[in-house]
This record gives C-alpha cells, sequence and structure tokens, in this order.
C-alpha cells in the first residue's frame, strides 16, 4: 500500500481545495458550505519520486455533540491512525480559534507527524496572518493558497522529506478490479462497503443521502487487489434541490462509472425496482461497464421459494436491455451472500477482459449466417465479410460487410445474442462495430 496522507482541519477551511489541487484533479466535492465533505474521500499524488495516497476528511469539530459531525470526527480520527503524514489545514482568515488548538492537541496525543499549512493566504502581504498560528507550538508554518498553489510546492516538499521512499510502480489497470457500487440514496452502498471492508470506515445513516462523494478505497481480498468506489445515490433529477451539494454528487457518481471496471447496482429489495434503478443501469452499460445486480436486504422482506424467481422476472421487464448481469440476493447488513456477490465481480471482470482470435470469430460469423441469413435492404443483399475484436473492456468486435447503414437493430440484436451463447460472457456489454467495403464482385 502507498503511505497516506491526511488532511485534517476544521470545517470550511479549505481541505477539500487542497486535496484536489494535490491529486490534480476536481474529485471532491468544494462549496462554501461547511460539512460538505462527510467521509474520507482517497486519491494518488505523487511529488519527488514519492508517491502517496492523499485522503480527504470532513470537517473536524472536536467538541460537537450533533450525530453527524461526531461520525465526520471519528473519520478523520480513523485517518489519522492511518497516515503516515497529516496535514494540518488552518484558516487565515479566521485566525486561530479554539477549536484549532483541540485539533492540534489530539494530534499531538496521536503521535504523528503533522505538516502545519496556513490556508488562503493569497498574496505576499497577507503572509503576516501566519504569525499568530506559532501559537500552537510548532517550529515550521506553510502558508498556503490551496485555490491558487500558492506555496503548495514547498509543502509538498516537505511531506516528500517526511514519507519513505518506494518504487512508484503504476497499478497494473487488468490486475487491479475497479468496482463501483450505485444505485438510489439509502439502498445499503455504505453499510456493504463496510462489510466488504471489515471496518465502519463509510458513516452509515438511515437518512437519505449521507453518502455524497464518491469514496475510493483499496482493499485486498483473498490475495487479490480491488478499489472499492463507494458513491453517492441517485435520485431523479427534479427531486435533487437546486444550489445544494447533492447536484456536485451526482456528476462525481458518473464520474465514479468512468473509472470502475464493474459497476455493482444495488437494489433496495423492500422498496422494490425503480424507474430510476433501471436508469442508472443503463447509463453503466451505456459506459460500457461491467453490471452485477445486487438485491440489497433480502434479509428484510418475507420470501418463499418462488420470491427470488419472481424478482428475477421482474428485474427482466424492468431493465430487458441488461439481461446478462448476473443477480445476487444479499444482505450487507448481516454478510448474507456477500462472498456470491465478489466471486460474480471476479467473473463479470473476467468476461469484461475477454480476447478472441480473428480465427474463433470468423468460424463463429460463418455460423450464424449459416442460421440465418441477412436481410435484402434497397434490392441488395446485406454480406459481411470478416470479424477481429479491435478492443477488449468491453469485448469490441469490428464487422467488415458491404453497407454499414442496413444492418437493422433487431439483425444486430440476434448478433450480439449468438455472440453470447457462443463465447459465454456473463455481465459484460459486447459492442459491435459495422465497417463498410464494397464489394466488387457483386454484380457479376
Amino acid at each position: 500500500m502507498k503511505p497516506i496522507v491526511a488532511v485534517v482541519g476544521r470545517p470550511n477551511v479549505g481541505k477539500s481545495t487542497l486535496f484536489n489541487r494535490l491529486i490534480g484533479e476536481k474529485r471532491a466535492i468544494v462549496l462554501d458550505t461547511p460539512g460538505v465533505t462527510r467521509d474520507r474521500n482517497f486519491g494518488d499524488a505523487r511529488w519527488q519520486g514519492r508517491h502517496f495516497t492523499v485522503v480527504d476528511t470532513g470537517g473536524f469539530e472536536p467538541a460537537s455533540a450533533d450525530d453527524m459531525l461526531t461520525n465526520m470526527r471519528k473519520q478523520a480520527l480513523l485517518a489519522i491512525d492511518e497516515a503516515e503524514v497529516v496535514v494540518f489545514v488552518l484558516d487565515a482568515r479566521d485566525g486561530l480559534l479554539d477549536a484549532d488548538r483541540e485539533v492540534a492537541h489530539l494530534l499531538r496525543r496521536a503521535g504523528r507527524r503533522v505538516i502545519y499549512a496556513v490556508n488562503k493566504i493569497d498574496g505576499r502581504g497577507q503572509e503576516e496572518l501566519a504569525a499568530e498560528f506559532y501559537a500552537l507550538g510548532v517550529d515550521t508554518l506553510f502558508p498556503i493558497s490551496a485555490e491558487h498553489g500558492r506555496g503548495v510546492g514547498r509543502m509538498l516538499d516537505a511531506i516528500a522529506g517526511l514519507l519513505p521512499a518506494n518504487p512508484g510502480a503504476a497499478d497494473d489497470d487488468e490486475q487491479i478490479t475497479r468496482f463501483a457500487l450505485l444505485g438510489r440514496p439509502n439502498a445499503g452502498k455504505s453499510t456493504l462497503a463496510n462489510r466488504l471492508i471489515g471496518a465502519n470506515r463509510m458513516i452509515v445513516s438511515e437518512v437519505p443521502g449521507t453518502t455524497r462523494d464518491a469514496i475510493d478505497i483499496p482493499l485486498e481480498i483473498d490475495g487479490r487487489p480491488y478499489v472499492l468506489i463507494d458513491t453517492a445515490g441517485l435520485r431523479r433529477k427534479k427531486k435533487i434541490p437546486r444550489g445544494t451539494s447533492e447536484g456536485y454528487s451526482a456528476v462525481r457518481t458518473l464520474r465514479a462509472m468512468d473509472r470502475c471496471h464493474v459497476a455493482v447496482i444495488l437494489f433496495d429489495a423492500v422498496d422494490g425496482i425503480t424507474d430510476q434503478d433501471a436508469k442508472v443501469a443503463g447509463v453503466a452499460a451505456e459506459k460500457g461497464r461491467a453490471l452485477v445486480f445486487a438485491v440489497n436486504k433480502w434479509d428484510a422482506i418475507e420470501k418463499d421459494h418462488k420470491t427470488a424467481k419472481a424478482y428475477a422476472d421482474e428485474l427482466q421487464r424492468k431493465v430487458p436491455f441488461a439481461g446478462y448481469a448476473p443477480v445476487v440476493f444479499m444482505s450487507g447488513l448481516t454478510g448474507q451472500r456477500v462472498h456470491k456477490l465478489l466471486e460474480q465481480i471476479d467473473r463479470v471482470r473476467a468476461a469484461h477482459l475477454t480476447r478472441i482470435s480473428t480465427g474463433k470469430l470468423n468460424r463463429w460469423l460463418e455460423e450464424v449466417l449459416a442460421r440465418h441469413q441477412p436481410p435484402v435492404v434497397r434490392n441488395r443483399r446485406l454480406k459481411f465479410y470478416y470479424a477481429t475484436q479491435v478492443r477488449h473492456a468491453p469485448p469490441t468486435i469490428m464487422l467488415s460487410c458491404n453497407d454499414p447503414q442496413a444492418v437493422h437493430f433487431s439483425y444486430q440484436r440476434y448478433l450480439v445474442n449468438q455472440f453470447r451463447e457462443t463465447f459465454d460472457l456473463p455481465g459484460t456489454p459486447v459492442r459491435l462495430v459495422f465497417r463498410g467495403k464494397d464489394d466488387r464482385f457483386e454484380d457479376e
């Protein structure tokens, strides 16, 4: 595992802005509203040959009795426990507050190496604002502007000097399986994430929308490396209040689909299958992600020997475009069949990476054409010449033909179904690309 650098501090001091600056992308939600970041958010960074993982945390309120703020404090403490280096972000505009002193005291007790970053110093004329923070009893302060990048390089030099040397080899994208937990709010995504991780890393609440960012968590299960992405629940657009962070959460969830290999769609067994569930699955399929359907909270419903089949039939009816996705009936709360979920994630990822030789593809093409000839379109017989795989993840097959525009969607569906039947590819979309090629002899 890469060494961890945790970013902590009071709410709204600029932690998420600094996190985005360090990892080089706008992954954490940044708003002026305190408390936007609730869970820990992970991202990879590199500086002076040092590769490390940056952890963004929720605002640290040491003395708060509010349930949500108490949970946020617990998450920040967990990040501190795991960190090699802690970046304590202070707000130059607010000055030194009692809450800052309490956080500094907690950090000293934790015994971690701490970088003190005084944020929101946007010019030389404001550097004197940092002097007040020497009252914390520290020798070195780093005046920075996370928004504009001022002083961040010097701070990174100090961080790199505290980190162990490591080779920094890039992760092999085909060796690590990235799977995202997707679904409506309160479907049990964070509960399942905690079950898979084996720790209460995600804040779990009955209040829908508790998770706001897409949270990346590296983990290893039975010797196999994974990255689990816990996402914010996706609601219908018209139900998202304007001007709130939830709209940003939806964008982060969609971007999480872009960086995952396997999309695990969680359905709430109690609430049933909704149109929004189908839309989430549809977006993941359009993005070419392998799919697993997880019917969660299966322990909370009354059932008999026909219940699972009835639910699977309803899934087929409401999500017909993804009939290839395996279905797991499980409970993240009790752990029921969670191991089956992991088996299916591995299975669909293997299918997602399938490579098929050109010889096998052309033998398949000959057989399916003989079984069902292409139609005649505009007095011209549609002809296919050869097939070859042009990419994987998902498997994409290029078919050379005399008229790509003449390939009706029903015949394309026939080809995809025959392809699945022959090559057994559970859980992965299959894409067919048709390329035109003139038949010089068809008029002879």
